[in-house]
């Protein structure tokens, strides 16, 4: 039976020598077992675009694709904005977040405020799961112009700040003695750390920040630590971050056993994918949440093979 594997990092506010220690004692006290560790810095995260990869489903909209690339649904686009989305992105006024901050002369910061504006004048429309479009209006004797997920460039520039790093953690652990479900529940903690119990990780950091030497106390976005929301994803991460093939370690080596490789690399990114003896359609990722590896391969499995009505679905294809 292949080993519940999982990517751990601490993120740039909360890298700091006795945070790195405290997460080594609190694992090994968990019974998980720590198999490789080390630094990413903000330069190489950047340059390879790491933290947008991470983020696909939000980043792909804000800084990896242009607006010609994405799937709008442009009669959505007219009857919010009374505007015609090709003759705009003709013009050049719709651009993605990366872009509008070269356009407008503004950091990431300053793009947020004008994102929390267009917000508070109504004047920013929802697509789709993590997919918003939004009028931004700088003033002054810049033009207005329409561009995407607006605030994911403010959440990138924390993993991007010179001198900053994450540290991470390549992590193992018997799924009967603590199920994936407990891993994250329990040991690491939910997303907003004020919810986490006293004696999970995230609760640890946040009840004793400064002990820790945290810069800040941790909150729902700077939640101090990060891991793996399943045994797939913490192989997309590590083909990530780390930049090993699926056929590196363990986990991916079996799962290569039932699908192929380019279905491996398009799951990477959360597609909706079709499965099942009475096909469900839904994201990869939510499909695949908690689950230990056998059941995890199990999924993939059936997810690879697709409808029986339906083979051309297999892999979100």
């Amino acid at each position: 039976m292949v080993k519940n594997e999982a990517f751990v990092f601490l993120k740039p506010h909360a890298v700091t020598e006795k945070a790195k220690e405290e997460v080594k004692r609190f694992l090994a006290s968990k019974d998980i077992k720590i198999t490789k560790e080390g630094s990413i810095s903000a330069a190489e995260i950047d340059q390879k675009k790491l933290i947008d990869q991470h983020y696909y489903a939000i980043a792909s909209k804000a800084t990896l694709l242009q607006p010609s690339q994405l799937n709008i649904p442009k009669d959505k686009f007219k009857d919010f904005f009374n505007a015609d989305f090709d003759t705009l992105l003709a013009e050049g006024k719709i651009m993605n977040a990366a872009d509008a901050c070269t356009k407008l002369a503004v950091d990431a910061q300053g793009l947020d405020a004008l994102w929390a504006a267009a917000k508070k004048a109504k004047k920013l429309i929802k697509f789709g799961g993590g997919f918003y479009c939004g009028l931004v209006e700088p003033g002054g004797d810049k033009e207005p112009i329409y561009t995407f997920n607006g605030f994911f460039m403010e959440m990138r520039s924390k993993f991007v700040a010179p001198g900053t790093e994450i540290y991470y953690y390549l992590v193992e652990f018997e799924s009967k003695q603590v199920p994936w479900k407990t891993f994250r529940g329990d040991i690491l903690g939910p997303t907003d750390p004020a919810d986490a119990p006293a004696d999970s990780l995230r609760g640890l950091f946040y009840n004793n920040w400064q002990s820790f030497d945290l810069k800040f106390q941790p909150n729902t976005g700077d939640n101090a630590v990060h891991a793996s929301a399943s045994p797939f994803e913490a192989l997309a991460e590590r083909m990530n971050w780390l930049e090993q093939g699926p056929a590196s370690d363990n986990f991916g080596k079996q799962l290569l056993s039932v699908a192929t490789e380019e279905q491996v690399k398009c799951w990477s990114v959360d597609p909706q994918v079709t499965f099942g003896p009475m096909p469900i359609t839904q994201s990869l990722f939510d499909t695949l949440e908690d689950a230990d590896t056998d059941m995890c391969l199990a999924l993939c499995q059936m997810i690879a093979i697709g409808s029986p009505k339906d083979t051309a679905a297999a892999g979100g294809a």
